[in-house]
């Protein structure tokens, strides 16, 4: 469980050049974070080396795409993602996550590998927001957790249908479907 923390509402931001990267080992702790990742989130290396990559998870994510970023690399798949994240004291940044499977020599994973980019503004406020918002609020209301984490996999599912794309396709075109009309 990641630490509470003060939430400032602060947005930060990196730039288009720059690109943070993390990996983890198969329990999703932190075994390399660079520069760029320990800049932008206030961490030292001595803070998250061995630590859960959640420590920078922020509470507006909702569950269920995390659940999905999982199920995914576990299975030997890369999967793109859109993700709020937080910062040691509380204030957040957007990135455009790439997380990859590792594998060693013999085709087993050993752990995971993340980068992340500067998303486009434009998608993070006008699609991704509203729809997290919708996904954390349907997790929020259920009856219980999980509940709310199969509701909102459901909600999921449903956009998908409705767009016939699968979860990476949705993400990679959301610049056309928010010029298409996304809701």
């Amino acid at each position: 469980m990641t630490k509470a923390v003060h939430l400032t509402g602060k947005e930060r931001k990196f730039s288009d050049d720059e690109i943070i990267v993390s990996k983890t080992d198969l329990q999703g702790k932190l075994t390399y974070a660079n520069k760029v990742f320990l800049d932008i989130a206030d961490f030292t290396e001595k803070d998250v080396l061995g630590k859960p990559h959640n420590i920078i998870r922020h509470p507006a994510m909702p569950r269920c795409i995390f659940k999905l970023l999982w199920e995914t690399v576990e299975s030997g798949k890369e999967i793109f993602a859109y993700v709020v994240n937080r910062t040691k004291f509380g204030d957040h940044y957007w990135v455009y996550a790439h997380v990859t499977p590792s594998f060693d020599a013999t085709g087993k994973i050993v752990g995971y590998h993340s980068n992340r980019r500067v998303p486009d503004q434009k998608i993070i406020d006008e699609l991704i927001v509203p729809f997290y918002r919708d996904l954390r609020e349907a997790e929020n209301q259920a009856a219980d957790r999980k509940q709310g984490l199969a509701t909102s996999e459901q909600m999921i599912a449903s956009v998908l249908a409705e767009k016939g794309l699968a979860y990476d396709e949705f993400i990679i075109t959301l610049g056309q479907q928010e010029r298409r009309g996304f809701r």
